[in-house]
């Protein structure tokens, strides 16, 4: 374990964790170190799943540990850890038993942020928009209105409770940034189902079909197809990340979307556009289950993020869509 109160600047040669490494983001979170030469990393996921096996193809690291034996891997190997990307949690937000989300996602968090403050390891860990609910409260990434959030669910409220937990602490790593991610899409998510996003869906629909079919409003105020979502490339996610290891700004809770809403009506046709097809976008009925807990726009406040430092532009939807259907869905490849 890194020293307390020792302060490093990261280089390949050292030793990095990655939570959540086997799915979504934290399988991109890999590639990406990869690439950047960092091959000495943790891995830590439930490994088992066959359909997450593909995600780490290829992919260079030190040792794969299950989630649930982790702390008492630590506890015997001591490994001199220099950074922590805590990306694992349970992301299913039509899982409604809280109990599950507790556990994986406030429970393990605070384990993950006790050990980085005992052994005064820096750590990043994924929040979500999902902790702003509906929106009465804007969306902005300001500390002062974490109380006042009501997310929809109870996988947003697992991840609001962590962030009220940590901003509440005395006792912090060197360094701490927790990232509200809004809608993630990208390569590496084939193994998502339900949960995958609209764009994975939409590219499958199209294969089978010819046409995509997108939920109809269920809100006056919005027309069907023009709900409005931050969706943000899982390669800007993890450039983010990466940026925030290597930086370290003000300890906080940062946004991470493009800061522009788009509408689903757009993002299908983006996918359409991807495979050199005109659109053919139809409207069915919003599931009865969600219906009362849907998201109708979302839109990152990204002030706090670019007054840290962070200049770099977003992938546009457009383009961001045309390289995951063009060199990823249309041909299978993992990033």
């Amino acid at each position: 374990m890194a020293s307390k109160g020792k302060k490093h600047t990261l280089s390949p040669d050292d030793t990095v964790v990655v939570t959540g490494a086997a799915g979504f983001i934290g399988s991109c979170m890999v590639s990406y170190l990869n690439e950047k030469g960092y091959n000495k990393l943790i891995l830590v996921d439930e490994f088992e799943r066959e359909d997450k096996v593909s995600n780490l193809l290829n992919k260079k690291f030190l040792h794969k540990i299950e989630r649930d034996l982790f702390f008492n891997w630590l506890h015997d190997h001591k490994p001199d850890i220099r950074f922590v990307f805590h990306l694992g949690a349970r992301t299913d937000t039509t899982e409604f038993d809280y109990e599950v989300h507790e556990r994986l996602n406030l429970e393990y968090s605070k384990d993950i942020w006790n050990v980085c403050v005992v052994h005064d390891i820096p750590m990043l860990y994924a929040s979500s928009a999902a902790t702003y609910g509906a929106g009465e409260s804007g969306y902005k990434d300001d500390h002062g209105v974490v109380d006042q959030l009501h997310p929809l669910n109870p996988y947003g409220v697992s991840k609001n409770e962590f962030d009220k937990w940590a901003i509440r602490q005395h006792s912090c790593p060197p360094f701490w940034a927790g990232l509200k991610f809004f809608n993630v899409y990208g390569p590496n998510e084939y193994h998502k189902g339900r949960m995958a996003s609209v764009i994975f869906h939409a590219f499958n629909q199209i294969k089978k079909n010819g046409f995509v079919n997108l939920f109809k409003s269920h809100r006056p105020d919005y027309k069907d197809g023009e709900q409005l979502r931050d969706f943000i490339y899982v390669k800007d996610v993890v450039h983010v990340c990466y940026w925030l290891m290597e930086n370290q700004p003000d300890s906080a809770l940062y946004n991470l979307g493009t800061g522009k809403s788009r509408t689903f009506y757009d993002l299908a046709a983006a996918t359409f556009a991807g495979l050199d097809q005109r659109p053919d976008i139809r409207f069915i009925d919003m599931p009865a289950d969600i219906r009362e807990k849907y998201q109708y726009f979302t839109e990152a406040d990204m002030t706090k993020l670019k007054n840290a430092g962070y200049a770099s532009s977003f992938y546009s939807l457009e383009e961001g869509i045309g390289d995951y259907v063009k060199n990823y869905l249309a041909t299978g490849n993992h990033y």
